[in-house]
């Protein structure tokens, strides 16, 4: 199984839901970690504000943020090497890298709506 690491730039959180913004692009990639997780894949993701050591151990990383500076993040790497810098994967990417439809990553909305009335 290919191993993914997402080195991700200085956050506050994950998710793009903290603060005044909502980043559509995090809160797509949470959904698809999340279905990954589901089918048994894993993604390792670090955030530089928690976890600056895991920028620093890796030999790959610590390369490209002195040559390329924090503009180079997010950094992506696949069996240690980096594939995509400065953005996030798409699904196709990931439907790649895990050999599966990207279509199976996208997020599910329900088929009915949901209808609340007043009681």
């Amino acid at each position: 199984m290919k191993k993914v690491q997402i080195y991700d730039p200085a956050m506050c959180c994950p998710t793009g839901v903290c603060g005044p913004g909502v980043d559509p692009d995090l809160t797509r990639l949470a959904s698809v970690l999340h279905s990954l997780e589901k089918k048994g894949f894993v993604v390792e993701r670090y955030n530089l504000a928690n976890e600056p050591g895991a920028f620093t151990e890796n030999k790959v990383i610590n390369d490209l943020l002195h040559q390329s500076g924090t503009e180079a993040l997010p950094a992506v790497l696949v069996d240690g090497n980096v594939v995509k810098e400065g953005e996030y994967p798409t699904n196709k990417e990931f439907g790649e890298w895990f050999e599966i439809e990207p279509s199976a990553l996208e997020e599910k909305k329900p088929e009915t709506p949901l209808n609340f009335t007043k009681l």
